[in-house]
């Protein structure tokens, strides 16, 4: 039976700490707790709770199903009373004040980061955005951990991202794929046709050109070959979209591109739109659950929306 007693809000923290990172060990060091501290806390939420939340298994611990429970359920009201909180601070009379610390990817910072940037800095002078790239695997981590604010991350439709417990997302774009070939390959369907997967098959001897950091791009070449019957022969993985249609236009292999990676002004290089089963590359804003209202972030989002 559930005491009247409220849990505390912090204990409840520390038992989502637990859920996500494993260990007391590693919650201690999260929050600046000691391990013998956090140990006597979620006893203590035990009993206000009136149910077994941890189990013994060698010198660790684990989840009861009660406390994977409380976990769901402390997941909403740290959300909400972060959103509660964020409502009523951030955003006086002279406009929203504070900082902002924004992720990245990096074929978004200069199209779309960089333009909203300069803007909030001539309407919103109070407001400190500091932008950081990283790859979209990073940033969720760095969203978990606290490190950041905000994150601008991507995935396809046919390889959709998970995101982690505690975090949350708001899609602002999406942008078709479009097969990259240099100029005059014997393959090339014309400017007006769309490149069904019978006829992408016929690439199947040639190089395939993907990203080095991020396994989704890779996965993505894997699956879209997959359904058009071949496995592809990766020779070349860069990081720099640049990099990537210089390639291409050489002659040294064939990519998959979103929109914002092709460079049109190319003349050695061809973009073909591709069957509609490959899908499209979506992008997201994500945050910390409950820190969308708070009117820094809040601007940010609009900026970049």
């Amino acid at each position: 039976m559930i005491d009247d007693q409220l849990p505390d809000l912090g204990r409840l923290r520390l038992l989502v700490e637990l859920s996500r990172l494993g260990t007391m060990a590693a919650v201690a060091e999260r929050t600046g707790y000691g391990t013998s501290a956090v140990s006597k806390h979620l006893a203590v939420l035990e009993q206000e709770v009136g149910a077994r939340l941890l189990a013994p298994v060698g010198r660790r611990v684990r989840l009861t199903p009660a406390g994977e429970r409380l976990v769901e359920h402390a997941v909403g009201i740290l959300a909400r009373v972060e959103e509660a909180r964020a409502e009523l601070s951030g955003g006086g009379t002279a406009g929203p004040a504070g900082r902002v610390r924004l992720a990245s990817f990096a074929s978004a910072a200069e199209p779309l980061v960089v333009p909203a940037l300069v803007r909030l800095r001539r309407q919103h002078p109070a407001l400190d955005v500091r932008m950081y790239e990283h790859e979209p695997e990073q940033i969720l981590a760095l969203l978990l951990a606290g490190e950041l604010d905000l994150g601008l991350v991507y995935d396809y439709s046919l390889v959709p991202r998970v995101v982690p417990t505690g975090l949350s997302v708001r899609q602002i774009a999406e942008q078709p794929m479009l097969l990259t070939l240099p100029a005059g390959h014997p393959y090339d369907p014309g400017p007006d046709a769309t490149v069904a997967l019978a006829r992408l098959r016929r690439l199947a001897d040639s190089g395939w050109i993907t990203n080095s950091r991020g396994s989704d791009d890779d996965e993505l070449v894997q699956r879209v070959c997959a359904l058009a019957g071949f496995t592809p022969r990766i020779v070349h993985r860069v990081d720099s979209l640049h990099l990537v249609n210089l390639l291409v236009g050489a002659g040294l292999g064939v990519a998959l591109l979103a929109e914002s990676g092709v460079e049109r002004s190319r003349e050695d290089v061809v973009f073909r739109p591709l069957d509609p089963l490959v899908g499209r590359r979506r992008h997201f804003l994500v945050a910390r659950d409950g820190q969308w209202a708070w009117p820094p972030i809040a601007t940010v989002v609009r900026a970049l929306a």
